[in-house]
């Protein structure tokens, strides 16, 4: 794992040959709340699906996640910002222009980059986020709460729990968590993802309660394409083989 400074703070990445031949063309991977790197795509295949398809693969822990820099503001986690520590690494590396594929936080933070600095984007993959895009915030606040509570018995909604005991297992810093999700409600609106002009495959899990419609966003984005990761719910979507290959056929068809 390597790291550098990105206007401040400390980011860790890894940076990934292809294993295979192929066009070596580099996917940047952001990765969810209470994730990380390792977690979200290392853990799952992605980074053996991805490198084995001959592509150079770019992967990173956001901040406040994994080995990067722990940060208690808030303000510190607006998604423009995290969305800058992308862009960064791209930097970092010398990369003039990647495929960019998030998953829930990291979909939202992916959108941000793509509006933010479309000449950077080549394509945009959006796993476990669809409407909520645009017509929500993120993750309820309860969630903020359910880190802070003194412990997982003490908590009975079922998605705090859910988020606190993924959080606990993953070995997160709690209090971090918090202020990300504090940070990170910033809104786009049906025109900020209209402008969105790079190929976009949304993928959502047709048991995901915490997405919001992938049909719904798709339709709001010109020419993007969605894919029902079929009988997964929010945390199993992202691994699951049929998702692989429908964004290995994705990244084959796009320009």
């Amino acid at each position: 794992m390597q790291s550098f400074d990105s206007d401040g703070v400390t980011i860790a990445y890894q940076d990934l040959a292809p294993t295979a031949e192929g066009s070596g063309d580099p996917i940047l991977l952001i990765h969810g709340f209470a994730s990380s790197h390792a977690v979200n795509w290392v853990n799952t295949q992605w980074t053996k699906t991805l490198t084995h398809d001959g592509r150079r693969v770019v992967l990173f822990d956001n901040r406040g996640h994994g080995r990067s820099e722990k940060l208690y503001d808030p303000a510190l986690y607006h998604s423009d910002l995290m969305a800058e520590d992308a862009r960064r690494l791209l930097d970092h590396l010398g990369i003039e222009r990647a495929d960019v594929m998030g998953y829930s936080m990291g979909a939202r933070i992916s959108a941000h980059l793509a509006l933010a600095h479309p000449q950077r984007v080549r394509s945009l993959l959006l796993g476990g986020l669809g409407i909520h895009l645009v017509q929500g915030v993120g993750l309820p606040l309860g969630i903020a709460d359910a880190m802070e509570a003194p412990s997982l018995a003490d908590l009975t909604d079922p998605m705090q729990r859910m988020f606190r005991a993924f959080a606990e297992n993953t070995g997160s810093d709690l209090k971090a968590l918090a202020a990300c999700i504090r940070g990170t409600r910033q809104t786009l609106s049906e025109a900020d993802v209209a402008r969105i002009a790079m190929p976009t495959l949304i993928s959502v899990g047709t048991r995901d309660e915490v997405s919001g419609s992938g049909p719904e966003l798709a339709a709001l984005i010109p020419g993007a394409e969605f894919f029902p990761i079929e009988g997964r719910d929010h945390n199993l979507a992202v691994g699951d083989r049929s998702h692989k290959q429908a964004v290995v056929s994705f990244l084959g068809r796009r320009p």
